[in-house]
């Protein structure tokens, strides 16, 4: 699965690298770069409603017919796998595709009892896009919540060391087709969840402070000591 991950370029930088207006933007509720984003908390998305927008969407996909917010503490990821067949996605996949961005995740290494946390990036260390799927869910107030959900596949040779799962990171040149709307033949689109090139991935142990998302600053992301 994918539970945690960071945000911390600049607002212009990400404007300029995913195409969308800047003007107004703000990412996060302290409006500043983001080290240990979780569930439930809002995420920096792009979608393409004729041309490209940011938005700010909840971390948890909430079905249409959902009867309550809740049910997206359970939906933070869909597998790749099946998620042309599962109910709660295949409608997002043909028709509410997103970009989730980010520029690192989070995932915890297993050594018998013991789990380590560690830090995942692209070895130029700059931002990159999950494919993820959105939904517009209205509450029995009235309140409209756009939240989304970030695929998941099979872990490549850096991540199989580490997790049986990882995010689907789009590669740059995919993520024109990820948005386009005209787009929704379930095979042309589940074959874009592929594993991202091994070669251009790092992984860093950090420190345990990250296990509370809570703890959010830059200290979660520098490589623990030992």
């Amino acid at each position: 699965m994918c539970g945690r991950f960071a945000l911390t370029a600049e607002t212009d930088m990400l404007a300029l690298r995913f195409s969308f207006a800047s003007e107004k933007l703000l990412y996060g509720p302290l409006c500043g770069p983001r080290y240990n984003i979780a569930p439930s908390q809002e995420v920096l998305t792009v979608v393409n409603g004729g041309q490209r927008r940011a938005e700010m969407m909840l971390w948890g996909l909430i079905p249409p017919w959902a009867k309550e917010a809740a049910v997206g503490y359970r939906l933070i990821n869909a597998r790749a796998e099946t998620v042309a067949e599962k109910p709660t996605f295949r409608s997002a996949l043909r028709k509410r595709r997103c970009l989730v961005l980010a520029d690192g995740f989070y995932e915890w290494r297993r050594n018998g009892k013991q789990k380590t946390p560690m830090f995942i990036a692209l070895r130029s260390r700059g931002p990159f896009a999950f494919a993820g799927l959105w939904e517009s869910w209205k509450s029995p107030s009235g309140e409209v919540i756009h939240s989304c959900s970030i695929i998941t596949t099979t872990p490549n040779a850096l991540m199989e060391t580490i997790y049986d799962r990882m995010p689907v990171i789009l590669p740059r040149g995919v993520e024109p087709v990820w948005l386009d709307t005209g787009i929704e033949d379930p095979g042309t689109l589940t074959r874009l969840l592929a594993p991202y090139p091994v070669a251009e991935m790092q992984a860093y142990a950090v420190h345990p402070m990250v296990n509370s998302p809570r703890n959010d600053n830059p200290a979660c992301i520098v490589p623990a000591q030992g």
